[in-house]
């Protein structure tokens, strides 16, 4: 069973998960800090590239199965258009403004 993401224990994470749930973008962006970095499997990754390509385009969709380090690691199934659904790992790294920093996320 899924947990609600309106129960997800930090802001920033939650935020996270709700734009890329809603496919939002704007509000996605607005989550990152400056010069935000992240990576995928262990190799770091362009943002913007490696977002729309397997958030936005293809129509990502988190459900998480579990959280943990205060809300800042995610267990989830991970699910788009490309490459359909699989169970993920994703780590946070936010800032004190609440913006994310750095994410990595990797299969599980």
């Amino acid at each position: 069973m899924s947990i609600q993401v309106n129960r997800l224990g930090d802001p920033s994470v939650r935020a996270f998960v709700t734009a890329v749930n809603a496919h939002d973008r704007h509000a996605f962006e607005a989550l990152l800090a400056p010069g935000a970095t992240m990576s995928d499997d262990g190799s770091d990754r362009d943002v913007a590239e490696w977002t729309e390509r397997e958030i936005f385009s293809s129509r990502g969709h988190m459900d998480v199965m579990s959280e943990s380090d205060g809300g800042r690691v995610l267990l989830v199934t991970y699910r788009n258009d490309t490459w359909g659904e699989m169970r993920t790992k994703w780590r946070f790294v936010p800032d004190d403004a609440g913006r994310i920093t750095h994410f990595e996320t990797g299969q599980a």
